[in-house]
């Protein structure tokens, strides 16, 4: 039930990040910063203290954790880079603007919000304090998908109304990603290894996607006040994760 009620925060962040491509868009890069520091912490105070205690429990290591975790990194950069779920660097190609392209990509994010809403119900199958803290970070970029998924459709010369429509398909995909978790388990020696790779998918997206996106879109005298937002998102996943504890 605390997973389904959570889900209803990634319907409203989504939709938040889809309206705020629309009207603010400006200051877009604060969030971002903020966003970034977020997932960094739930890897390195939630997910990773996670696979430690099963792999104790399960008296087994954690190197399958850790291929998965390499694995989930290097899958989603691949994703990003040949299916470009993510509007990147579309801007620098404005000129060659097809709605489809946008109606096309906005499908992917939705499908990538549907596992996203797979893996909050999968993180509540290990503790609640885990689905919890993976559900924070969900929710998080989930308004950086929202975002994404408003900007690609008006880049690529798509309406309004179309790009709306879009949003409210993205938004509702976690939902139905968490509900389908409801009618299967998963058992502990597989969660280890679905904690490594939804770590690594974090990593990425924190790091090396989300980060840089943020201080592209800043000027360099926010630098600094950039990277504090980023401290103080990680800070809060960790204070988050003791009072869980």
């Amino acid at each position: 039930m605390t997973a389904v009620l959570l889900s209803l925060a990634t319907f409203f962040s989504t939709l938040a990040g889809g309206l705020f491509a629309l009207r603010l868009r400006g200051h877009i890069h604060f969030i971002l910063a903020f966003t970034a520091g977020v997932l960094l912490g739930v890897v390195a105070f939630d997910i990773l203290p996670e696979i430690l205690d099963l792999a104790a429990s399960e008296k087994t290591d954690i190197e399958g954790a850790m291929v998965a975790l390499i694995g989930g990194f290097l899958l989603f950069h691949a994703v990003e880079k040949f299916v470009l779920v993510h509007h990147g660097h579309e801007a620098d190609y404005a000129e060659h603007r097809h709605p489809e392209v946008g109606v096309v990509s906005a499908i992917a994010l939705a499908g990538h919000s549907f596992m996203d809403g797979v893996g909050i119900g999968l993180a509540f199958q290990v503790s609640q304090s885990v689905g919890v803290a993976v559900a924070i970070a969900v929710i998080a970029h989930d308004f950086c998908d929202g975002l994404n998924t408003v900007s690609l459709m008006l880049l690529h010369a798509n309406t309004s109304a179309r790009s709306l429509a879009l949003l409210v398909v993205d938004a509702l995909a976690p939902l139905a990603g968490i509900l389908s978790t409801l009618f299967f388990q998963v058992p502990p020696s597989i969660l280890i290894l679905y904690l490594g790779f939804f770590a690594g998918f974090l990593l990425y997206i924190g790091a090396a996607d989300i980060l840089p996106e943020a201080h592209s879109r800043a000027r360099p005298s926010t630098a600094l006040g950039l990277i504090a937002l980023t401290a103080a998102g990680a800070a809060l996943m960790f204070a988050v994760g003791r009072l869980a504890a």
